[in-house]
């Protein structure tokens, strides 16, 4: 399994690079994804990230992960993206791994990915979460969707991750070795 992080411009920086971090740390392939035609991706601090990879660049399998971080601005660079839309459509029809926080899961919750499933995201935008019970839980599992609240939960989130695909004692380990206490 490969995840792919997307960035736009505008993307909440711990959201996005924690799960880099993290999945680095657990050995998992982890590649950042400039939405854009090239990989500078500037973040909602002013902070300039050389993503990995452009969109156009990448072939994602239905065994991967997609993370979308969140920012307003970052995720409405990532709607603003067909090809990323279309992608996101392809995942779903394939049922692979969607992992969104913040604002992020707003994006497939306008497509109506999580319909009739538990869901949560940054105070405000429930409305977009078309068809989900709205949940306020740090981080919600509903595979192969996982959402989080926000940045807050950053480390909660990506530690989530990592345990999905490698394992609780894997992202336990990796805990205690960050002296993270969740």
């Amino acid at each position: 399994m490969t995840v792919y992080v997307m960035l736009a411009d505008g993307f909440e920086e711990i959201e996005g690079l924690s799960v880099v971090d993290v999945l680095r740390r657990g050995e998992v392939e982890t590649v950042m994804v400039s939405v854009k035609e090239d990989k500078l991706v500037t973040s909602a601090r002013n902070i300039t990230v050389v993503a990995d990879k452009t969109l156009e660049q990448i072939e994602i399998q239905k065994d991967d992960m997609i993370v979308l971080p969140g920012g307003q601005k970052g995720v409405q660079g990532l709607e603003a993206s067909e090809k990323l839309t279309e992608l996101l459509k392809k995942h779903y029809a394939e049922n692979g791994w969607l992992a969104a926080i913040c604002a992020g899961p707003s994006f497939p919750g306008k497509l109506g990915f999580y319909n009739g499933l538990k869901a949560t995201c940054y105070p405000g935008f429930e409305e977009s979460l078309t068809g989900a019970t709205c949940v306020e839980d740090d981080v919600v599992v509903e595979k192969p969707f996982v959402t989080a609240r926000g940045a807050g939960v950053s480390w909660a989130f990506a530690f989530t991750l990592l345990s999905i695909i490698k394992g609780p004692e894997l992202s336990e380990k990796i805990q205690k070795a960050m002296l993270y206490k969740g």
